[in-house]
């Protein structure tokens, strides 16, 4: 049976109890007596000891260890905790011709999020493009097209607001979070690799910088092919990766791939949910949240090239919604099926 570790009363109460046994006439119950402040500091002392073994256990095994021994379980396993990456992308600015927009210029979004232009820039016919980066890694540095931005220093010549460039600021990824980390881990540790198993594609996928998600497919393009599929979650809006992801995921894995073995990575093709519910009740903002959160939730567990996404569980997700008690789910009508290489992305609902 597990082991239950006494309480700070229960440890005082054994402590007066060895006193009056060994101490014959000795009563460490007495409230003003040496004894009992004795058995309380005592006890004390003894209480915290057990609660340093009660954490201490807790580390000795990956699935219960917190951020820092988690770490240090990863580096045994050879597994490392991805680092945040920052945002960026460009920022269209106006002003005077010749004017000089210097590199390190900081601009900042309403919010205060600030991002800083990477290299000189000169305005040309009123208008420049400048590249910039967030200063603080992480998904809040990404920003969408024609957001504005402020010069935090005004810089003479040049306009102090600025519009992100179409495209937005993209790339921004938060450092991953002790679940994912913790995942990998295990992962690692009940499935060891294969020498090239369609699951070592998977995990070398997801060791990359950004990549949440990742799918493999042996022998899709023909014998001794593989072909693999990955998502970005919160480094873009619709998770679906860049070219430049791509290119950099296939380099990481054609470092550890076997060399036999005839590599393909691409990106899934979106094919966007837009569901159409009817008959919401209440239809308050906050129970649409709730519901809007709720199916991005359902997509991000169950999506995948490939995968059927079953009008049951549209249906389930809209009605696990805090506050929801009815609705009529007017489209989809039936399950939302997708060819190998399409993935479901969340779209928008429309309220009918």
């Amino acid at each position: 049976m597990p082991f239950a570790r006494p309480s700070l009363d229960q440890l005082i109460a054994a402590f007066e109890a060895d006193v009056a046994a060994r101490l014959p006439g000795a009563d460490a119950a007495l409230r003003r007596s040496n004894l009992n402040v004795l058995a309380r500091v005592q006890s004390g002392v003894s209480h915290g000891l057990y609660g340093f073994i009660d954490w201490a256990k807790d580390q000795l095994l990956a699935d219960t260890a917190e951020a820092e021994m988690l770490d240090r379980h990863g580096a045994i396993w050879g597994i490392a905790r991805i680092a945040a990456t920052f945002a960026g992308g460009s920022v269209d600015l106006t002003g005077t011709t010749a004017s000089i927009v210097p590199a390190g210029t900081v601009f900042q979004r309403a919010d205060g999020v600030q991002f800083a232009s990477t290299a000189d820039v000169t305005i040309v016919a009123g208008v420049a493009s400048a590249a910039i980066a967030a200063v603080v890694a992480g998904i809040a540095g990404n920003t969408v097209a024609a957001t504005g931005l402020n010069m935090i220093a005004p810089i003479a010549g040049v306009t102090s607001s600025a519009t992100v460039a179409v495209g937005g600021l993209v790339g921004g990824v938060d450092q991953e979070s002790d679940t994912d980390l913790r995942v990998r881990i295990l992962d690692r540790i009940q499935t060891p690799p294969h020498g090239g198993a369609d699951f070592d594609y998977v995990k070398w996928a997801i060791d990359q910088a950004g990549v949440t998600r990742a799918w493999a497919y042996p022998q899709e393009l023909g014998l001794g092919t593989v072909t693999v599929r990955f998502m970005m979650d919160g480094a873009y809006t619709d998770g679906l990766p860049l070219a430049a992801d791509v290119t950099a995921v296939l380099a990481a894995l054609n470092i550890v791939r076997p060399v036999t073995a005839d590599l393909t990575v691409v990106a899934p093709i979106a094919k966007v949910l837009n569901p159409n519910i009817g008959g919401l009740a209440p239809a308050t903002p906050a129970v649409k949240t709730a519901i809007e959160a709720e199916l991005k939730d359902l997509i991000r567990r169950e999506a995948a090239p490939g995968a059927t996404l079953l009008i049951s569980h549209i249906r389930e997700a809209i009605s696990i919604a805090a506050g929801e008690t009815n609705h009529v789910l007017v489209s989809p009508v039936a399950d939302v099926v997708h060819a190998t290489s399409e993935i479901a992305v969340f779209g928008a609902i429309t309220w009918s």
